[in-house]
């Protein structure tokens, strides 16, 4: 039989228990309805709304690639007291040459120089908050400092933006029928161009219209529509037309530099010898293949994709090699990325498993083996995949770049810069403002030594 103390003991406990957690008012009476608190009558029982309110903690996740691999890895120096450097293009005509022994000198000449300028851009990132604002964040649910909340994100949007200027597409085709004074891209290549980029128009073969500026870009459905100048000749952009930069508002693209005359994803292109100019290059600039501006090898398909192959970037180490460099970083996608392990994944028999990281810059590459199933090296040189690196089609995958870095660098004129604005007055508004700006440029000490695949199926 049981113990009736036992029993009132377990069931006074359990009461306590109850109020504990739901609180003195449990299995009373709703004061509302009049009925117990369980009733299974419409309205009588209370719910989760009238007893619950939704808080959100301060911590704001971020669901957008921040990551800003390239940028890191590159060379960063000090700009100096100019704005130009100097290429020697040739050795002089006949300089140099074997002399009988009662023979004339060879004739004197001097090398060819070619000067090559670029000025600093300027990068800014603004943000602010009003005062009303920075007042309800504090409160029970809010994000807590919202002024620290956006200058934290407007820091990492800031180094963003540097580094898909740096790994921006120099050329496209637009995605839909245009007019005399738009072209449209699909959202997802729109980060190609920027406002203010100088852009050309190729309108069919043989036909590149004069460049002009973009004036606003605005997307919907998609699509972002850039607004530029009138093409001459009042032409109208289409799907078979291409797009291409002469010069940047922002930072010049690595995609800019590593350009040749005639070489593009569009069939029509190749029937043109223009082509993306660089820097202070003019619209009648060659950058043909085997001269000075052109990369050491540039290799696209007219617009056709190709899967990814050993041989192409065995080409393209060849030819830096071959115009007097040594690749110093493979950058890639991460669709390439994982194209080139599969490529290698038969050599993991013949390798062992150690692991170690490559450092570029203050980056580093993913651990893995020399060329195993997890690759950091190829043939000795570092890959680095990048989700930012240019597409050369709509739809399709990744360009590859082989590298020298030693002949590219951010030259920095001013290192980013935060200025905070609280003048009421001056805005006219009870806010607080914030500015971050980056003053430099991408520059290219050699063009001949870096290489490129595109129309690479993704």
């Amino acid at each position: 039989m049981a113990n009736p103390s036992l029993t009132e003991y377990v069931a006074q406990s359990q009461r306590g228990l109850y109020q504990s957690i739901f609180g003195p008012g449990f299995l009373m009476k709703d004061t509302f309805s009049g009925t117990a608190f369980g009733s299974t009558t419409a309205g009588d029982t209370l719910s989760v709304a009238s007893v619950f309110n939704t808080t959100y903690g301060r911590k704001v996740w971020q669901a957008l690639n921040n990551q800003t691999r390239f940028f890191n890895a590159l060379p960063r120096v000090v700009w100096g007291n100019t704005a130009g450097w100097r290429i020697r293009t040739d050795r002089g005509n006949n300089r140099s040459q074997p002399v009988e022994e009662s023979g004339a000198l060879p004739t004197v000449d001097v090398s060819n120089l070619e000067s090559v300028h670029s000025l600093p851009r300027i990068i800014s990132t603004t943000f602010g908050a009003s005062v009303k604002s920075v007042f309800v964040a504090q409160l029970e649910g809010g994000v807590g400092d919202v002024l620290a909340l956006e200058n934290e994100n407007a820091q990492l949007d800031h180094v963003k933006e540097i580094n898909e200027e740096l790994l921006a597409a120099s050329m496209f085709a637009p995605s839909g029928a245009g007019a005399a004074t738009t072209f449209l891209l699909a959202d997802a290549d729109a980060k190609a161009f920027k406002i203010g980029d100088l852009v050309y128009l190729n309108d069919g073969p043989g036909t590149t219209r004069t460049a002009t500026k973009i004036t606003a870009k605005a997307s919907s459905g998609g699509t972002t529509t850039f607004t530029v100048g009138t093409w001459s000749g009042s032409a109208s952009s289409a799907t078979a037309d291409l797009v291409f930069a002469q010069s940047r508002a922002g930072f010049t693209s690595l995609d800019d530099i590593v350009s040749q005359d005639a070489t593009g994803p569009i069939a029509s292109w190749a029937a043109t010898t223009d082509g993306v100019k660089v820097y202070n290059m003019a619209a009648t600039s060659s950058r043909a293949s085997g001269s000075w501006a052109a990369g050491a090898n540039v290799s696209y398909n007219s617009g056709t994709a190709r899967d990814l192959s050993l041989n192409l970037i065995d080409t393209c180490i060849q030819k830096v090699r071959e115009n007097g460099g040594e690749p110093k970083l493979i950058l890639l996608g991460h669709d390439q990325y994982f194209k080139l392990e599969r490529l290698l994944n038969s050599q993991q028999r013949y390798m062992g498993q150690e692991e170690y990281q490559v450092g570029i810059g203050s980056e580093r590459t993913f651990p893995g083996t020399r060329t195993g199933l997890v690759l950091a090296t190829y043939m000795g040189i570092p890959i680095m995949p990048d989700a930012d690196v240019a597409r050369s089609a709509a739809g399709g995958g990744s360009n590859i770049y082989v590298l020298d870095t030693d002949y590219l660098e951010t030259a920095v004129a001013q290192p980013t810069q935060y200025i905070e604005n609280r003048d009421y007055f001056a805005a006219n508004q009870l806010v607080v403002r914030g500015l971050l700006y980056t003053m430099a440029e991408l520059r290219c000490k050699n063009f001949f030594v870096q290489a490129k695949i595109g129309d690479l199926s993704a």
